[in-house]
């Protein structure tokens, strides 16, 4: 008999669907030599310090750094009756194998291994790893399952992330939270996040505005603009040696540019595109193409990558003429995709881009709910546009000169729409995206009676951050410092953005106006008062840099936790306490416990 543990009940249940099992008990399934049950997401997790020492539950300056020799866990919440179904199965003495179908990537991993663990199950384990929930793929994933030993680097690097975080989380809250008399959540990837958006409003705050001008001069076909100019008197003194003087065009060009189609979704990119075209949050993205990979519409969500391997070729070809059925894209005409432009084997790692899938032809998409619809078309246009033409149109500019100074006119010509045809059918332009045509002018033609006229302008400050602008902010994180070699940049994983945003929101310390996303005025003081260590994006990147190397068995665990271990002594070490009037900033009614 084989156990196979999924994530949740409903991947549970697509899975006794392709394999013919329909024998529903009570926290599993069972036919055909298959028992099937489930984790109900996370069943065990780390425990809380007072299960390793009483005095913990209280906080207390000298009892810092709590940093566990061996690290203990729990049943989460109210899951014990469904770990209780899981662990009985492992013992069962028909069980001669369990098979990890949990999601394929590092926190499926940790799911099912710490469960494992848990329950002192020592029986070999196989691994499920599939990137779409189709009966199909299912199948053949069971068909070619992998050692369970072959993911021991990728359950290393959850394991060291899990410790970190609450290492980092554990004690960098108790310190501060007793040095400021207030609880302050602090986390190893959402304080830097959190210092993201707190950098930003400080420059928007601080922000002083400059006033500048411009000259403008119409030559009665285009009107032509100067540089910036710092003063007043000297726009006024070009404006005067303009007027009713004569402009020469000095010259002209003109360039082809072509923007090739756009790469298909990875999970940030999908996140960002939504925020921007639906106003979605990076949480309810996730969720909604969750669902549709959980009802077999999408592939795996969970994705860095932007490329399908080799042998996906063909099914792309069927998957693309299946989304040109769809509408509103049933109505591009002339449509000649180009499936090679999406496969690159040495892009693709763990999982390949997000794609529809060929449940397409069956399924109708007319009675999904509004968000996984909008969801499930912005992955079909982004699959259709990144086979399409490419977008090409024609820059063309002209300069002139007029009573001794050069003034300029840009324009664009669209010569084919390519992609953007496809792209805009669900997608509005940005303002002026096609620009407009100037006309043919020719190098040393002149313009009589010239007229010019002055703008006064002012310098902008940076925007707030949207959900888009912050995820992107988040993907690029520390990319200057850490060198090209390096496997991920960035602060969190495309599978954990999303979580970030929210806990911050949920803690206080940063929330949303419209589309944009603020810090908190607790936030804001949060940020001031904590060290480098905490709150350098450049310095979390590189840890997240580290998981991925042990991933790939490049980096040690062990090296991984020391360097956490000490970062957190010598904070505690460093801030034994502070001055009186320091520990008035915060205002608030929860006290540190």
């Amino acid at each position: 008999m084989r156990l196979v543990i999924a994530e949740k009940p409903s991947v549970a249940f697509s899975i006794a669907k392709a394999l013919g099992i329909s024998g529903k008990k009570d926290g599993y399934i069972e036919g055909g030599g298959y028992i099937i049950t489930w984790c109900v997401g996370h069943l065990v997790a780390l425990a809380e310090p007072s299960a390793y020492d009483n005095r913990f539950a209280k906080w207390a300056y000298e009892d810092l750094p709590i940093i566990p020799e061996h690290f203990k866990y729990k049943i989460n919440g109210d899951k014990n009756k469904q770990f209780k179904v899981v662990k009985d199965l492992m013992h069962k003495k028909d069980v001669t194998e369990v098979i990890n179908a949990c999601d394929a990537g590092r926190e499926g991993e940790l799911i099912f291994r710490l469960v494992y663990n848990q329950s002192g199950c020592k029986k070999p384990i196989k691994r499920l790893w599939i990137s779409s929930m189709e009966e199909i793929a299912i199948r053949e994933g069971f068909d070619s399952l992998k050692d369970g030993s072959e993911y021991e680097n990728l359950y290393n690097s959850a394991l060291c992330r899990l410790w970190a975080d609450w290492i980092v989380g554990i004690n960098a809250t108790r310190l501060f939270s007793l040095l400021y008399k207030k609880t302050l959540n602090i986390g190893r990837v959402q304080t830097p996040t959190l210092a993201l958006l707190a950098d930003r409003n400080n420059k928007i705050t601080f922000f002083q505005k400059e006033k500048y001008y411009t000259v403008s001069i119409d030559t009665g076909s285009v009107k032509a603009v100067s540089e910036r100019i710092d003063n007043l008197p000297h726009a006024e003194e070009i404006k005067a040696a303009c007027e009713h003087s004569q402009a020469v065009c000095v010259s002209v060009k003109k360039e082809q540019k072509i923007e090739k189609p756009p790469k298909l979704f990875d999970l940030t990119t999908l996140q960002r595109t939504a925020n921007k075209v639906f106003g979605y949050t990076a949480q309810q993205t996730l969720d909604y193409a969750q669902a549709l990979y959980e009802k077999k519409l999408l592939t795996y969500p969970r994705t860095d990558s932007r490329y399908l391997t080799d042998d996906m070729a063909e099914t792309a070809t069927a998957v693309v003429h299946l989304s040109a059925k769809v509408p509103p894209f049933d109505s591009v005409p002339d449509y000649f995709p180009d499936v090679s432009l999406l496969v690159n084997n040495s892009k693709v790692t763990d999982h390949h881009a997000i794609i529809p899938t060929m449940e397409l032809e069956k399924a109708d998409i007319k009675t999904l709910p509004s968000g996984e619809l909008n969801i499930l078309k912005l992955v079909i246009c982004r699959l259709m546009c990144a086979v399409a033409e490419p977008y090409v149109y024609e820059l063309s500019a002209a300069a002139f000169r007029c009573g001794g100074n050069v003034f300029t006119v840009k324009g664009k010509l669209v010569v084919s729409l390519g992609y953007k045809a496809i792209e805009r059918l669900l997608c509005k332009p940005a303002d002026n995206e096609d620009g407009e045509q100037i006309p043919d002018f020719y190098k040393g033609q002149t313009y009589a009676g010239i007229r010019a006229e002055i703008a006064e302008k002012f310098t902008s400050p940076p925007k707030p951050y949207t959900e888009d602008t912050l995820l992107s902010a988040m993907e690029t994180a520390g990319s200057k410092e850490i060198t090209d070699e390096a496997e991920r940049k960035g602060l969190g994983t495309p599978a954990t953005r999303a979580g970030i945003i929210e806990k911050l929101v949920q803690t206080g310390f940063a929330e949303r106006k419209g589309k944009n996303i603020i810090p908190t005025q607790n936030g804001t003081l949060l940020i001031s008062v904590l060290p480098d260590t905490l709150i350098s994006a450049s310095l979390t990147a590189e840890w997240e840099n580290q998981l991925t190397l042990i991933t790939k068995g490049k980096a040690s665990p062990k090296e991984f936790m020391r360097g956490i271990n000490k970062m957190i002594t010598e904070l505690v070490r460093k801030y034994p306490c502070i001055s009186s009037e320091q520990q008035d900033i915060f205002k608030g009614d929860k006290e540190a416990r």
